[in-house]
């Protein structure tokens, strides 16, 4: 029976991704017992020389020629992003807004998924849903007082478990201590932006 975790979504922007029961490739292959003997020697590695642990991740797109859109590398496919619908779009490209939720979805269940295993509870299957509140006026300029980003984020975990309730209780709480996404998202973190002019003869195709 589906248990869930987390306040179930209300209204606004949303996406939702399923976790497979089997799942696929390596990840599927790993238990308790394997996850520790992969991820142990780095644990005692970053112990020792806490500076191997800083990695810096690197993320680029290309901005569109002939239309507002930029075309973003993901490693698996180039995700073309434009505007949204209320802002314009004509729906055909993702959205940014939709894409950061997606990367919360999507590391919230990996995250899970590792912390379940790990604490060997049984999640055989479900789904997350991320959604959030979104006033257009801001990112438009419609009214100074409305705000651009994201006012609200609903993360949901819908979850295939025969688990107490005290092990839910553990598994959203390491799921959200231990989230990259969503501790980046409940901040603060520094951030910082420039522009590095370039001629459009060395610009890359």
């Amino acid at each position: 029976m589906p248990v869930f975790a987390g306040p179930r979504p209300a209204t606004g922007a949303d996406v939702a991704a399923r976790a497979p029961a089997g799942g696929a490739g390596r990840e599927a292959e790993l238990n308790a017992q394997t996850l520790q003997a992969v991820q142990q020697p780095l644990k005692d590695a970053y112990r020792q020389h806490p500076q191997q642990a800083m990695i810096t991740l690197h993320a680029e797109g290309q901005l569109g020629e002939e239309e507002v859109s930029c075309s973003v590398a993901t490693g698996q496919a180039l995700a073309k992003a434009g505007l949204h619908p209320a802002t314009g779009g004509d729906g055909s490209l993702a959205c940014s807004g939709d894409m950061l939720l997606q990367a919360l979805a999507a590391c919230a269940g990996v995250t899970l998924r590792a912390v379940a295993t790990s604490l060997k509870i049984d999640v055989t299957g479900g789904t997350v849903k991320a959604e959030g509140d979104l006033d257009f006026r801001g990112t438009l300029a419609v009214a100074k007082d409305a705000p651009v980003g994201f006012t609200a984020i609903r993360l949901n975990f819908g979850l295939e478990t025969d688990a107490s309730a005290k092990q839910i209780d553990t598994l959203l709480r390491l799921t959200l201590r231990y989230c990259v996404v969503y501790q980046t998202l409940a901040g603060p973190v520094e951030l910082s932006a420039s522009v590095t002019p370039r001629s459009s003869d060395t610009a890359q195709p």
